[in-house]
């Protein structure tokens, strides 16, 4: 744009449309760009002190420079501001707080002003540009778009989407997936910032969500809410697990989704470079969801620990290597789509461990009960695992198990609460010499032996306990003795006296 030929013409305003279109932005931006131009050489001419306004005409692309000054009872600022006696001079009507407008000779530009008009018109038309770009892409994010590869650099690869750029960097690349300029792309928006060089639209080939989308677009049953992809796992390039759900009974969701001879799959399958996808049925019931997720293998039974968000998984001795996958990724896999952490073993194992702990509670019933093996086994079989448990359990529950009367019920009870009346008598002992503080004791959930524990770690006032993360406190007292929220309300209860003292000094 030739900046020095500025003047009153509506070939102005076709500039301003021309502009316009070339960068799809409102002309009203570009003809305010051009405003704010002239009013930058106008000032430069007549004095940065002045304020100086210029106006586009936007019927016929005149341009109209006026100075302004305010109309004041006393001045400070002579450039800007007026007398009202002046001020009523000129306009009888004139009030402070008016303005008095003066009109200005069109300004010639000369190469510098002109240069520098222009510069402005380009920044403020860029700006435009970025912010439409934005404002077109922001809501976006989520979408699958196709573009052309602009440039690759460093493995980073730059996608002209007509109306923008976005980066597909190298990380949210498949692995050994190679684009070359000119190649055409489908990718999936992850985000959109704004940024001071602009809005950074953010591409990936490998965001779980971009596999959730392919199969929108080649599942009608999906695209129309029949069906729901529920949860995404995968490992990009390799292996990916979706679990589904179909709202109409008459559809299956699998077969649905893998298509006549598997050609909705491989559609997907194809995009995604022979990344192979296994479409599980999936369920609320996170023990069936966690089974079916493991497939191909087969399981035995399951185990949840729903307050740690563990699962214990058992299959047969020959689906373990099956059910763990190459380098973990079944198992790793399955764990990223249903939200659990799990664990795997062999029937064999469980059997083992299984007897293991029979074997342990035994020992402990017989070393703290002073019984033979047949009443131990019998206490574990119905599923006692500690001497507390004995110690406090109502006796008529206590007298019911099979082969035990009244008599032999109280008997087990008072041998079970002198032998922990005798060991917290010994650890109290202990934890003096070790130097707990008393005050220990009065936490929620805090034993004679967690003291003793703790004692022997060094944390034996109030400050030391309160400095400990729940897995810290668990770990020394043991992690069957004591569960993650008892862990931090007792932790939360040392802490108590942080805030009252804080409380106290505010």
């Amino acid at each position: 744009m030739d900046m020095s030929a500025l003047q009153p013409r509506a070939e102005l305003l076709q500039v301003a449309d021309a502009v316009a279109r070339e960068k799809t932005i409102d002309r009203e931006e570009v003809l305010i760009a051009m405003e704010q131009a002239i009013q930058k050489a106008a000032r430069s001419k007549y004095g940065l002190e002045h304020d100086i306004r210029a106006e586009i005409d936007r019927s016929n692309g005149e341009i109209r420079i006026r100075r302004f000054r305010e109309v004041v009872e006393s001045v400070d600022n002579e450039p800007v501001q007026m007398l009202l006696a002046e001020a009523q001079a000129r306009n009888p009507e004139a009030e402070v707080g008016d303005f008095i407008v003066d009109p200005l000779p069109p300004i010639d530009f000369g190469r510098i002003a002109a240069q520098t008009a222009k510069q402005v018109i380009v920044q403020r038309v860029r700006e435009a540009e970025r912010d439409r770009q934005y404002r077109e892409y922001k809501d976006r994010a989520g979408e699958i778009i196709n573009g052309l590869v602009k440039r690759v650099e460093f493995g980073n690869v730059t996608v002209d989407l007509g109306r923008a750029e976005a980066i597909l960097r190298r990380d949210e690349l498949l692995p050994r997936e190679v684009f070359k300029v000119g190649d055409r792309v489908r990718a999936y928006i992850a985000d959109v910032r704004r940024e001071p060089r602009g809005p950074q639209i953010f591409l990936s080939r490998t965001h779980p969500q971009f596999m959730a989308k392919l199969f929108a677009q080649e599942v009608p049953e999906v695209y129309d809410g029949i069906i729901e992809i529920k949860a995404v796992a995968r490992d990009p390039g390799s292996r990916a697990k979706i679990g589904v759900i179909s709202y109409d009974s008459s559809i299956d969701p699998v077969g649905a989704c893998v298509g006549m001879r598997g050609s909705r799959v491989q559609a997907v399958v194809g995009e995604l470079q022979g990344e192979k996808i296994d479409i599980i049925p999936w369920s609320d019931n996170p023990a069936t969801f966690v089974v079916n997720a493991l497939a191909p293998a087969e399981v035995a039974k399951v185990v949840l620990d729903e307050e740690s968000h563990r699962i214990e998984v058992i299959v047969p001795d020959d689906q373990l290597s099956l059910a763990i996958g190459r380098r973990g990724q079944n198992v790793r896999l399955a764990s990223q789509l249903t939200g659990w952490a799990i664990d795997i073993m062999t029937e064999a194992e469980e059997s083992e461990r299984r007897q293991e702990e029979f074997r342990t509670r035994s020992a402990r019933f017989i070393e703290a009960l002073d019984v033979d093996d047949v009443i131990a086994h019998l206490l574990v079989t119905e599923g006692f695992t500690k001497v507390e448990e004995v110690a406090f359990i109502d006796i008529e529950e206590l007298a019911g198990i099979e082969g035990f009367d009244e008599d032999v019920a109280t008997e087990l009870q008072n041998r079970a609460r002198t032998f922990l009346e005798a060991r917290d008598t010994r650890f109290d002992e202990e934890r003096r010499q070790l130097g707990v503080g008393e005050d220990v004791a009065t936490l929620p959930h805090m034993t004679p032996g967690f003291m003793v524990a703790l004692g022997r770690k060094g944390v034996k006032s109030l400050d030391d306990v309160a400095d400990l993360a729940s897995d810290e406190l668990i770990e020394i007292v043991g992690k069957d003795e004591l569960s993650e929220d008892d862990a931090n309300e007792l932790i939360m209860a040392a802490r108590a006296h942080w805030f009252e003292d804080a409380e106290a000094n505010g």
